[in-house]
């Protein structure tokens, strides 16, 4: 290169790849872009003004010629591995051991080698060209096909291929596990909402005997809460009792703390906590009510002081 040669031509233009900002680089010059600049990043025509300006002219053609220092290898997604790698590497560490290809042309398989280049020296890489295979890529993409889950068996797989490989299945594995999440999910999601139109229908019958024992066996404390308001009682608290099919139901009403047992299904009580026997027969009448008419008869114990509490809640 001669000082001629530095000389700026009349009308001269460059095409070169725009990444982003008022700064444009090629190899062997520096230019400042004036006025308008394209509204996405790709290879574009400038025109070169003085004092190494230049200004958009439009969009252009990739010239491959201005890229340099090469890099060819297997395309990831928009990133490369050398064909130079190595070892083999952990799906987890691809970043590490690969580097961004810009303006990567749409479409290409997943298996393809590709050529890269740079504009200017230590820049970012270019996608070029597609680049031919090295051989026992198809067999690769069968195995792919196929489940298999190694290459040991296929001749002449570099370590760049098995670790794109590697990485594909590794993809799949993971695909597989979010679609079952996904499904769990959506099924749970089902459940709940199925579960939640029932209570809600339930909850529309809670006036009716019938429709607190039928909430009873979706929503416990929500059927006790309900029956011991009919009674002018407030619920506190339930717990499965000793015996199956029985809950420990805590209450306050008239201003104490109550504990009862009673049947989860039917709400009738098993035992009422407070002596409801009969002194002249003997007879205990705990059977004989439940969680609706249990605070009425503690109500009538209390006003003819007759009420003896056997189960203490605090």
């Amino acid at each position: 290169m001669t000082w001629q040669t530095l000389l700026q031509q009349p009308n001269e233009t460059v095409v070169a790849p725009w990444f982003r900002g008022r700064v444009l680089r090629t190899w062997s010059r520096t230019f400042r872009l004036e006025g308008r600049l394209p509204q996405n990043p790709g290879w574009y025509e400038f025109t070169i003004g003085g004092s190494r300006k230049a200004t958009l002219k439009g969009p252009a053609d990739p010239t491959h010629e201005v890229l340099r220092t090469k890099v060819t290898g297997y395309l990831v997604g928009d990133r490369i591995i050398a064909d130079d790698v190595q070892l083999e590497i952990d799906s987890s560490k691809i970043v590490e051991h690969s580097e961004r290809v810009h303006f990567v042309e749409p479409g290409l398989d997943w298996l393809v080698r590709v050529v890269a280049g740079r504009p200017y020296e230590d820049g970012p890489l270019v996608f070029e060209s597609q680049a031919f295979p090295l051989g026992p890529e198809p067999e690769v993409e069968q195995a792919y096909l196929d489940g298999v889950l190694s290459l040991d068996a296929i001749k002449g797989v570099t370590p760049a291929l098995d670790s794109i490989f590697r990485l594909e299945v590794w993809r799949r594995v993971e695909a597989e596990k979010r679609r079952a999440e996904l499904e769990r999910l959506r099924v749970e999601e089902e459940a709940r909402l199925a579960r939640a139109a029932r209570l809600e229908a339930l909850a529309a019958r809670l006036g009716t005997a019938e429709g607190r024992r039928e909430l009873a066996r979706e929503d416990f404390p929500e059927a006790a809460r309900t029956a011991l308001a009919v009674g002018g009682a407030t619920y506190r608290a339930s717990r499965p009792g000793y015996n199956p099919g029985e809950m420990i139901v805590q209450f306050r009403h008239e201003g104490q703390n109550f504990e009862c047992i009673c049947n989860c299904a039917t709400l009738a009580i098993v035992d009422a906590g407070v002596c409801l026997t009969d002194h002249d027969t003997g007879v205990r009448g705990d059977t004989w009510f439940s969680l609706e008419s249990l605070p009425s008869v503690i109500t009538e114990a209390i006003n003819t002081n007759k009420l003896v509490v056997f189960r203490h809640a605090y």
